[in-house]
């Protein structure tokens, strides 16, 4: 049976009524995420890193699930990788401060190879217009990520402060434009 017409926009007005709820829900969650990010960097760096050893940890164990299944093919090597993955979860977990250098050292190397291709595609090729932000950008991710993996213990905490404050505005303007589509949302359905 086919709906008709004001059926479907009396849907379409509940669906955009549970979109501002939402996105204001959101939107307290990322800011109070961000709060407890930037005034809790150490901590939020420790929660990080155990949960990498934890998928790393549960990975190992699905490996070596896997491994019993006699249509494998590579029951052996699941079962290797499964136990290393399982030693390094542990690791991971019990070892913050080793975890934390390891998430450093990865950030730093993204940044570095990041600030590279950057450079590449900006000095490639022939004169061109735009081609100074790549330029700038590479440079800038190359520094960052230098100073990331010489410093990595004060860096990840920095990175953290900022990724959390950068959370809160992003929560904040959730929040804002939540607001703004309620307000939309009751003047369109207000009339003229």
């Amino acid at each position: 049976m086919a709906s008709s017409p004001l059926e479907r926009e009396d849907d379409a007005v509940r669906e955009v009524t549970r979109s501002w709820q939402l996105g204001l829900f959101v939107g307290f969650v990322t800011l109070i995420l961000g709060i407890v990010i930037a005034v809790y960097p150490t901590s939020s760096i420790n929660v990080i890193c155990v949960l990498i050893g934890i998928v790393v940890l549960v990975g190992g164990v699905f490996r070596i699930i896997r491994s019993f299944d006699a249509a494998e093919q590579h029951r052996a090597w699941l079962a290797i990788l499964g136990i290393l993955m399982i030693v390094i979860g542990v690791a991971l977990i019990r070892h913050l401060h080793f975890s934390r250098l390891l998430v450093a050292l990865l950030i730093g190397i993204i940044f570095i190879v990041q600030g590279v291709v950057d450079l590449m595609i900006g000095f490639s090729g022939e004169a061109r217009e735009g081609r100074a932000w790549p330029i700038v950008i590479g440079f800038l991710s190359l520094a960052l990520g230098i100073i990331i993996i010489a410093v990595p213990e004060n860096s990840l905490t920095v990175l953290a402060v900022l990724v959390g404050i950068w959370f809160a505005v992003l929560g904040l303007l959730e929040i804002i434009g939540s607001f703004i589509l309620r307000h939309e949302l009751k003047r369109s359905t207000a009339g003229p």
